[in-house]
């Protein structure tokens, strides 16, 4: 008899380099399985939670591009602050990969990348 499986992936892939000292950010797309768009949401609240208690957490946005795909957005002073991100508890999340495989059709695609400009406040 012949079972159905979900295909299963390694939870979330990091692209990009550290590149020269300065203010970085993450910038990471994020494809929900159709129907776990809730549990997405949720799983973006887990990891705005844990940003709020990270001094070196500076601006996060989570968007929505699609019904079923999302981003976040977030920055960090400097390397150092980006690692103690990973370090910490929303990359405990990424890292636990049957939630990943069953929130996400593909893994959570993370993408170092440099602040290069930046407007700081509503006006």
């Amino acid at each position: 008899m012949a079972t159905h499986t979900t295909p299963q992936h390694r939870g979330v892939v990091m692209t990009g380099d550290d590149g020269d000292e300065g203010r970085k950010a993450f910038y990471i797309l994020i494809e929900a399985r159709p129907g776990r768009q809730d549990e997405v949401l949720q799983m973006l609240r887990d990891i705005r939670d844990c940003v709020e208690d990270e001094p070196a957490t500076g601006p996060w946005y989570a968007v929505r591009h699609s019904p079923t795909t999302f981003a976040i957005f977030e920055t960090f002073p400097d390397i150092a602050g980006r690692d103690a991100h990973v370090a910490g508890g929303g990359g405990d999340i990424f890292r636990d990969v049957a939630r990943m495989n069953h929130l996400l059709i593909r893994p959570a695609h993370v993408q170092k990348v440099d602040v290069l400009l930046s407007k700081q406040v509503f006006t």
